[in-house]
């Protein structure tokens, strides 16, 4: 009978072809309550900006018995924009705290409650003559957002089996993606984009997170949380079946056994124990310069620039919302085709070349620009490349550097690891928001600035960022060993080597029983 049974090697190959809708639920529902959030209160502030100035306006009236001055009015705006990031740091900071007290899937949970608060908030605002509501709104959801913006890549990496784990972890970046488009259609003047229906736009916000509460708590926990901090094997186990499809996952538990018998430490590691850890120096350098350029190649600058150039082109001002549904339209359709080629193609050629595609089509808007008022037809060659960055952004530098957080980082080290590249994501956007108005001072050449940062960030890659796709976080780990000058532990394949060792009629191969002995 045991020559009609499969070979491990068969069975493993068979298995990886399933995708299971336990996975894909997880990874759907667990981004709709966080990236998509995200994503939507990037746009949704654009479409009612008129009728909140003019909400302050008549609050401050009704206060004080007269006009807001001009002044106070764009500080006002300005901060309930701006604050938003402030949340998102903080949300940052307090992460790892959360997510070693209640998981990775109760930090998502848990997180649901901001959004329902801010959402509770931002909408009452109006009928309460508040305009403190919505700044406190504000930075409650954006708080929201950096919680989730380290949780959900964290949660999706440690659920996914190796040969997909970047197609699951692009969940992340199409529905921020979605987010944005959502934001752009309901602010159009036929929907929710009229002053007797803005605060609607966020009372929306509740609507993902309660969705997301009644079902993420039936799906299952990160099972290498579960193993490796939780010591729940039979909890891990029962996991891994759910989210995997199958009975057996005995090769699964082995594979989080044997990096936590190579990790040092297998408590969550502080920021602190993480910037002094040489052996995970350069990883933290990668992520950190990745998650820079993520903010700073310049996607930021073309919102700034989309209506001037379309009104150049002769679009009415009227038709313009409609317009710019398109540059939505392709950031997700851009995410959607990165997710789905990530696996084939590989995280390393992606980021390489969106940046590099990204420093190509700015020195081509930058040219564009220059003649826009002396050629006719030039404007709408910007706005090809305008969608062209768009495009290159998402296929990319858009999703893959929080994949890459996960990715670089083992267990003890991804908590950590995450806070840091969240702070370093929110810090650079405040440095955006900063630079900005000085860089717009080159007019048409600001876009050179981002053609250094991306022609930088795309050398970088190049030379130092291995490739990540269907490896074992242990062999990502290893690949990073001689550039951090420490010694190289046994490879994954040479533990599968041992693993595979048959008994003989006497008994077990000793190896094979030393590593059992350990479950």
């Amino acid at each position: 009978v045991h020559h009609l049974k499969w070979s491990p090697e068969t069975a493993a190959k068979c298995g990886q072809r399933r995708i299971t809708a336990c996975l894909i639920s997880a990874a759907f529902f667990g981004a709709l309550g966080s990236s998509f959030l995200y994503g939507y209160n990037l746009s949704v502030v654009n479409a009612p900006a008129g009728f909140i100035k003019a909400f302050y306006n008549k609050t401050w009236v009704e206060r004080y018995r007269e006009p807001i001055p001009a002044g106070t009015t764009t500080l006002l705006w300005s901060f309930t924009v701006s604050i938003f990031a402030i949340g998102g740091l903080l949300g940052t900071f307090s992460v790892s705290f959360i997510i070693k007290a209640l998981g990775r899937k109760g930090t998502l949970l848990l997180n649901n409650t901001f959004a329902v608060a801010a959402a509770l908030l931002l909408s009452l605002g109006k009928m309460s003559k508040s305009f403190e509501m919505l700044i406190i709104g504000r930075i409650i959801i954006g708080v929201n957002s950096g919680i989730a913006l380290s949780a959900l890549p964290m949660y999706l990496g440690e659920i996914s089996p190796r040969h997909i784990r970047g197609f699951i972890g692009q969940f992340n970046s199409i529905l921020i993606c979605l987010g944005v488009f959502t934001g752009q259609v309901l602010g159009l003047p036929e929907l929710l984009g009229q002053e007797s229906r803005w605060i609607y736009l966020f009372s929306f916000l509740a609507f993902p997170a309660v969705l997301q509460l009644f079902v993420l708590p039936f799906l299952p926990e990160s099972p290498r949380y579960l193993l490796m901090e939780r010591r729940d094997e039979a909890g891990a186990e029962r996991a891994f079946q759910r989210f995997l499809g199958k009975e057996d996952v005995s090769q699964e538990l082995e594979e989080v056994h044997a990096e936590a018998r190579a990790q040092d430490n297998l408590h969550a590691a502080s920021v602190l124990q993480l910037l002094r850890s040489p052996a995970v120096r350069w990883q933290l350098i990668t992520i950190v310069i990745t998650m820079a350029c993520y903010q700073l190649c310049g996607l930021n600058a073309i919102w700034y620039y989309t209506n001037g150039i379309l009104k150049a082109a002769g679009f009415a001002e009227n038709i313009l919302p409609y317009i710019t549904l398109t540059t939505g339209a392709i950031e997700t359709l851009a995410a959607i085709v990165s997710g789905l080629v990530i696996e084939r193609i590989g995280r390393k050629p992606l980021l390489i070349f969106g940046f590099s595609s990204m420093a190509v089509f700015f020195s081509l808007l930058t040219v564009f620009l220059n003649f826009q008022d002396s050629v006719s037809w030039m404007p709408y060659l910007s706005y090809i490349c305008i969608l062209a960055v768009i495009a290159a952004f998402c296929s990319g530098p858009g999703g893959i550097p929080f994949v890459l957080t996960g990715e670089l980082f083992e267990q003890s080290y991804r908590p950590a690891a995450f806070m840091i590249a969240g702070t370093v994501n929110w810090l650079s956007n405040f440095a955006v928001g900063l630079l900005f108005p000085i860089i717009q001072k080159l007019q048409t050449f600001a876009f050179l600035v981002f053609v250094v940062v991306c022609t930088l960030g795309s050398i970088f890659l190049c030379l130092f960022l291995p490739e990540t796709k269907n490896k074992t976080f242990m062999d990502i780990s290893q690949s990073f060993a001689k550039i951090n000058k420490i010694p190289i532990p046994p490879s994954g394949q040479e533990m599968e080597l041992v693993l595979s060792v048959k008994p003989d009629m006497n008994g077990k191969a000793p190896d094979a029983a030393k590593m059992e002995s350990s479950f």
